[in-house]
């Protein structure tokens, strides 16, 4: 099942969207070609009180775009070196958004942008397939356990009480290794009684 995130899933509260798209798919189309990567972790930015979002500032020629209705990208270039893929949740006219940090066998937010092409063209664009950028669910259910919640990275500047907010969701595998270890194990049990029962009736 492929659906592709209505511009609905984004107007919401920051604080709902950022986890929700955790086990999303970010997909990607480029020269023609479709490729899609699931989202293990976010950042949400929520407001001007939030001393770690750009629009603590205020409205300003860059963070224009986070008080547009939520649904579209907000992409900014960081370090002279960096484009950083956010979308923008909520009602127009509150400035908040979700930072796209990992995509499986991607860590890292300017790792993602770079290697799926993506730059300064894409802001402002509606999270949509006509934008050759956008967001699907394809039916990967994510429980609450499975999310790790830390505080954001790289946001030391905003002082200590925004810096230690919990906004940063990363997916994780719960799964204790020896119940990794089970099944194998199991079915080479099978497999050996069987081989032993074959070789009795054999006899």
């Amino acid at each position: 099942m492929k659906k592709v995130l209505p511009q609905s899933f984004f107007t919401r509260l920051v604080a709902k969207v950022a986890p929700e798209l955790l086990g999303k798919y970010l997909v990607r189309r480029i020269e023609g070609k479709e490729v899609a990567y699931k989202i293990t972790e976010t950042e949400m930015y929520d407001g001007e009180g939030d001393l770690a979002c750009h629009a603590s500032r205020g409205k300003t020629s860059r963070t224009e775009v986070m008080y547009e209705k939520g649904g579209v990208f907000y992409v900014y270039f960081t370090y002279g070196m960096h484009y950083m893929l956010n979308v923008v949740t909520g009602d127009k006219g509150y400035p908040s958004a979700v930072l796209i940090r990992g995509v499986e066998g991607k860590n890292g937010p300017g790792r993602i942008t770079k290697f799926l092409q993506i730059d300064k063209s894409l802001n402002g664009k509606s999270a949509a397939r006509k934008s050759g950028l956008w967001f699907e669910d394809r039916g990967v259910k994510v429980v609450k356990k499975n999310i790790k919640k830390t505080p954001r990275i790289g946001v030391d500047y905003a002082g200590p009480v925004w810096s230690k907010k919990l906004w940063r969701f990363a997916l994780v595998d719960r799964t204790p290794l020896d119940m990794g270890r089970k099944k194998p194990e199991r079915a080479r049990a099978r497999s050996e009684l069987r081989r032993e029962l074959s070789l009795r009736q054999n006899h």
